[in-house]
């Protein structure tokens, strides 16, 4: 479908491509990956042809049609509701319905045969483009990016820039291009729209690639990962989790034969030192020098996984109880957001509030801080020191100041060493951090905002949305200082990894009420899905966990009918124990065969050893997972003889 040939491009000294190459076929779903600034979302512009190859091709068949979601369609405004503007997709069929309304107008006073003849026909065009569903298609993915039934016929202008992108995307979508181009789908959308676009694009028929830091996203939606380093096009033939997995592996081979050639390197040129200058020798040396000028270096494996190269500190610890909210009730006008809800936070909480939005989060979190008035009591605990992050924060900066005088100005009392430690780990480096905070874009200034939260000596973290803006890398910087800050954080965020990597309690918000959870992310999730299957089948039953009732004894006859099938399901999976056994065993010769330098040496014998390593694995992970389903059906029948 799209060919890359030998691409090369440059924005002014700086080389972002080098001779890449990449094959995109239809039905390809690729996650586009990379450490930030190495051309991601440039490359997806010179597929579009915003962009023009300094060298190399890009070629195209003819019946390629794109569609390209980016942040430049924010700017788009008109008067026309978020319906007509969705529906612009269906240009085509708008037009015919315009012309068989022109002439059923002409119908109206002169009624000809040659009329019904054009009416025919152009009824007939339209019912071929599905002319009569258009309006319900894009009804059903407005929807389901979030908008409510009555919002559809609202002006686009009346909507905010992450709302205007839903629609751009609705649009995009219902055009169904041969090749969806999608520059971070995820930013401007909340948990359950991230939710049904994951359904939507792993049902879709043509080819996708995305730009996205959301890594769970990555993984739910795409088959291959394509990482974008050292100016060249690298593909991984699964998701964002296989190339993570795939990549480490790679990176041990890479380096154990890097350091084998290193070893090689340092005793020709202690060989080449020693002898040159003895004739008996010369020669030999001399053999080795041509050995070492002819010799293909093989590069050291870079450090690209950054760690968090900074601690949290606060001298003050707080009491027990970090905050508390009594009978709390809130409203805007007539707009009731919550309604004698309890809120009790501890120390040593680690809280994350999901959900969808225009439920309440962020005035929960207003609330919180103190920065809302309310119905009911506020209660702020002994010693809590509190620091509040959020978009409105980005206003406290000082625009005249440097990046780094806004760190020193912070109050922190570290070190300029210890500042641009934390700064470079939000991707300000060099001579960056002498940037003046007026000319930074909304991305930037929100990370300058963000590092100046967790150089605080607060105790008490408010986070609203922290990982917009940030790549992968810093994502993972975070999650690490986070993990092992020892105060109370209350985050919100629409990142699942990331959530299921911080949070030890879950908050959402229902029927005006906040909710908790307490366990981590994926446990909640799973609760919900379980909760939804009981609600379905028992729609009267309540909607929090319902309590254990005690079951019935079995009579004789089945407690031995249940004791052969506990028997029989503990044989299986001893036999499937010993297969996993053996599985991992050949995985391990196969690791060890991979790290040879011969076989790093010789291509044919690298893919042979991948391709059986690759056929193992696969093979490992199927039973495993049919150890896990023979685990769960013992422990039911052991729960059932009890």
């Amino acid at each position: 479908m799209i060919s890359i040939n030998n691409l090369n491009f440059h924005f002014g000294s700086r080389t972002l491509y080098e001779d890449a190459n990449l094959h995109i076929k239809p039905k390809d779903k690729i996650g586009l990956v990379g450490l930030n600034g190495t051309g991601k979302s440039t490359l997806l512009r010179l597929l579009v042809g915003e962009y023009k190859p300094d060298a190399g091709s890009i070629q195209m068949s003819r019946e390629t049609t794109l569609g390209f979601l980016n942040q430049d369609l924010l700017s788009y405004d008109t008067h026309e509701s978020i319906l007509k503007v969705a529906m612009q997709a269906f240009e085509e069929a708008i037009q015919l319905q315009h012309k068989i309304d022109q002439v059923l107008h002409q119908m109206e006073t002169d009624y000809q045969d040659e009329h019904i003849d054009q009416l025919a026909r152009l009824q007939e065009q339209f019912e071929a483009l599905d002319g009569y569903n258009i309006q319900v298609k894009a009804e059903e993915i407005l929807e389901g990016l979030g908008f409510t039934t009555e919002e559809l016929q609202q002006p686009l202008r009346t909507f905010s820039g992450g709302w205007r992108m839903r629609v751009m995307l609705a649009k995009i979508l219902l055009q169904k291009p041969s090749l969806l181009l999608l520059d971070e789908p995820t930013n401007h959308l909340d948990l359950p729209s991230i939710k049904w676009l994951e359904q939507y694009l792993s049902a879709y028929e043509g080819a996708i690639v995305i730009v996205s830091h959301d890594r769970e996203f990555l993984d739910k939606t795409t088959n291959t990962t394509v990482e974008v380093s050292g100016a060249k096009l690298n593909v991984y033939a699964g998701n964002y989790s296989f190339y993570l997995e795939e990549k480490e592996l790679r990176n041990e081979i890479q380096k154990g034969a890097y350091e084998n050639q290193q070893q090689q390197i340092k005793q020709a040129e202690q060989f080449i030192a020693r002898f040159k200058a003895k004739a008996t020798k010369a020669k030999q040396a001399q053999s080795r020098m041509k050995m070492l000028e002819k010799m293909d270096r093989i590069e050291d494996v870079a450090a690209d996984a950054p760690v968090v190269n900074f601690k949290f500190q606060f001298t003050v610890q707080p009491g027990r109880h970090i905050l508390r909210l009594e009978n709390m009730s809130k409203s805007y006008g007539e707009k009731l957001i919550f309604r004698n809800t309890h809120v009790n936070i501890e120390r040593g909480d680690k809280i994350a509030l999901i959900g969808a939005n225009g439920k309440g989060k962020s005035t929960l979190m207003r609330i919180i801080a103190g920065d809302e008035s309310i119905q009911g009591n506020r209660q702020l605990g002994h010693n809590v020191i509190m620091a509040f992050y959020a978009q409105h924060q980005l206003e406290s900066l000082n625009v005249e100041n440097e990046i780094l005088q806004e760190m020193v100005q912070a109050g922190s009392k570290r070190t300029e060493m210890e500042l641009r430690g934390v700064l470079g780990s939000f991707l300000f480096t060099g001579d960056t951090v002498f940037k003046k905070i007026k000319v930074l874009s909304g991305g930037e200034k929100s990370r300058v905002a963000l590092a100046k939260t967790l150089i605080s000596e607060a105790n008490f973290l408010l986070l609203d949305e922290p990982t917009n803006h940030l790549d992968m890398q810093s994502v993972n910087i975070l999650i690490q200082a986070l993990q092992q800050f020892e105060g109370t954080f209350v985050v919100i965020s629409h990142d699942r990894y990331f959530v299921e990597s911080v949070a030890n309690k879950i908050w959402y918000i229902e029927n005006h009420e906040l909710k908790e959870y307490p366990g981590t992310y994926h446990e909640y999730e799973y609760w919900m899905e379980q909760r939804e299957k009981d609600a379905k089948r028992n729609p009267v039953a309540a909607v929090t966990p319902a309590k254990a009732q005690p079951k019935p004894k079995p009579t004789a006859n089945q407690q031995q009918e249940l004791e052969q099938e506990l028997k029989r399901a503990n044989q299986k999976l001893k036999q499937v124990e010993g297969l996993v056994n053996e599985l991992e065993s050949k995985l391990k010769s196969c690791e060890n065969k991979l790290a040879l330098p011969a076989t790093y040496a010789d291509p044919g014998a690298l893919e042979e050893a991948t391709q059986q390593f690759n056929k193992i694995k696969a093979q490992l992970d199927k039973e495993q997972a049919a150890w896990e389903q023979l685990m769960e059906q013992v422990d039911e029948l052991e729960n059932q003889l009890k």
